[in-house]
């Protein structure tokens, strides 16, 4: 009787065990024409409605014309091909392999297949299916080029099998010979692999198994005491290492020189599968961890030459000597520099208070002018000329009286046109204030009041005899890194030998000598040219620019 109920529960656990079965593959055959994954090239694919983690369209620096689909859970795909209108389809051949082996050879497309594709604003394509595939634990490679352009082949992979673990076949260690190199081989490599370099040695060769996708693994290797990734590579050469079938083996050449000091370094060959180009996706680190080989190597730099105490005891000399050196040499320029900081200090204060002083005299000396032209024009009872004369003096007074040590090039033409506008109506003269068009008048700075008192002698010693036909030129100039300002008149001119009883120009050269000690990285340069034609007042700021 229990034999009996043994016997029948296992028929029952086979048919419910069958039941399960053949509903998860038909669940699987059901393709999902809804969704598309770009496959690579011109080719698309859709998957069973219930597959997961497909990792789609994965390309490789080493093999821009090759595209990888890593389908491990798909066992289904409808594979297609797209053409834009402009691309002719007639030229295009493709060959399909299942597991490397040909089922279809330079096939044309057949162009009776097409359908077109409307992609609302952009443009119509056309397509055709190769059909349904199966993936699961297969290998399907699809190869497309153009007869046109038959250097450029395009190969596409759906790979539903799981990704082989890279094996580590050897290591081939290179080093200076009498007669060139030589290498010294490490076959079949353990999980920990012992180097040690020598000053004759300067190369390290790791040598991989063979497989039809070499360009899907990258190698890296990390320092295990400092954690770094100190080398990375997704190149694989091939040539000089041969297997048993006689083919050439993938290498990857290091040089020595990235292992600055002895110790454990982790060496990780890993498949190239982008994790974020996934959809539906549930693998994690430790699924992934399977398709990584990882393997140790302890290497050892040789010191012959010196001891690591040694090596300690020099360093530590070399930097205690520096290190007093340097102390004693920023301890002396500190005082050198604190007591010239002073004394620099101490200068631009005292020329500043001259500086301050020469303003007070030559603000009165001004006023005092302008208030003798108000009088004037009252006596000779041009009152609206009068009140015009006021108006501007106004204005003129508040920013003569400001006190600011620096004003813009806009500013200082401001002030000469109120000036001097207010000088023509008692004197009729004609002036011009030109700037060079690559000056930025607002954001230049001059000191202020630095042309108005060669005006003024423009105006009261120069052409203020002439009326209508006397004429003065204010220029702003730039020449390279220069600024340089003129006052040209046209007036009966003077003697610049002798000396003059008026205090504007004695005054302002002055000021310039004093402004010369305080910017003497810009020298301030005065010019004086007087002939009976008239005279020009030329002032050149070096380096102001």
């Amino acid at each position: 009787m229990n034999i009996e109920l043994n016997i029948m529960k296992k028929i029952i656990f086979t048919f419910l065990s069958l039941v399960i079965t053949l509903s998860t593959v038909n669940a699987q055959k059901g393709i999902d024409f809804f969704r598309t994954y770009t496959a690579g090239s011109k080719i698309l694919m859709r998957v069973d409605s219930g597959a997961k983690n497909v990792f789609y369209a994965n390309v490789f620096e080493n093999q821009p014309h090759t595209a990888f689909n890593f389908l491990p859970e798909v066992y289904h795909a409808s594979i297609e091909i797209y053409f834009r209108k402009k691309v002719n389809p007639e030229h295009y051949r493709y060959t399909i392999l299942e597991n490397n082996k040909p089922i279809v050879v330079n096939k044309p497309i057949d162009t009776a297949q097409l359908k077109d594709v409307d992609r609302g604003e952009e443009e119509m394509l056309r397509y055709t299916s190769f059909g349904i595939f199966p993936i699961k634990d297969k290998v399907i490679t699809f190869i497309t080029y153009d007869i046109q352009k038959p250097q450029d082949v395009y190969t596409t992979v759906f790979y539903g099998k799981p990704i082989p673990r890279a094996e580590i076949r050897g290591f081939a260690k290179r080093f200076k010979t009498d007669k060139g190199v030589d290498y010294s081989w490490i076959a079949n490599p353990k999980k920990i692999t012992k180097v040690t370099f020598t000053d004759k040695d300067d190369e390290l060769t790791l040598i991989k198994d063979r497989s039809d996708i070499d360009y899907l693994y990258a190698i890296s290797i990390k320092d295990k005491q400092t954690n770094k990734i100190i080398f990375e590579s997704t190149t694989w050469k091939y040539g000089g290492y041969l297997e048993e079938s006689l083919q050439f083996s993938p290498y990857v050449k290091i040089d020595k020189s990235i292992f600055k000091k002895s110790g454990n370094y982790e060496i990780i060959v890993q498949p190239l599968i982008r994790r974020d180009g996934c959809l539906d996706c549930n693998l994690s680190d430790k699924d992934f961890e399977k398709y990584v080989t990882r393997h140790t190597l302890s290497i050892t730099l040789d010191e012959e030459n010196y001891t690591k105490k040694e090596l300690l005891i020099y360093t530590l000399i070399v930097a205690i000597f520096i290190g007093l050196v340097f102390l004693v040499i920023l301890y002396f320029n500190k005082k050198r520099n604190k007591k010239k900081l002073a004394e620099n200090e101490q200068q631009k204060n005292m020329a500043k208070l001259q500086l301050n002083s020469i303003r007070s005299q030559l603000n009165p000396h001004f006023l005092f002018n302008a208030l003798s032209g108000i009088q004037n024009l009252m006596n000779k009872n041009e009152t609206d000329n009068a009140n015009k004369y006021l108006s501007k003096f106004a204005r003129l007074t508040r920013n003569v009286l400001d006190g600011k040590e620096l004003v813009s090039l806009a500013q200082e033409k401001t002030l000469l046109d109120d000036y001097l506008q207010m000088e023509q109506l008692r004197f009729g003269f004609q002036y011009e204030v030109s700037c060079s068009e690559n000056l930025d008048l607002a954001n230049i700075e001059i000191p202020s009041m630095l042309l108005q008192p060669f005006v003024e002698n423009a105006v009261k010693h120069g052409i203020s005899q002439k009326a209508s036909n006397g004429r003065i030129d204010i220029a702003f100039v730039r020449q390279a890194n220069d600024l340089v300002l003129t006052v040209a008149d046209n007036g009966n001119g003077f003697d610049t030998e002798k000396k003059h009883m008026g205090l504007g120009l004695p005054l302002s050269e002055s000021r310039i000598a004093l402004l010369n000690s305080i910017y003497k990285q810009n020298r301030f340069t005065l010019a004086v040219q007087s002939t009976t034609s008239g005279t020009m007042i030329s002032l050149t700021l070096t380096d102001w620019l």
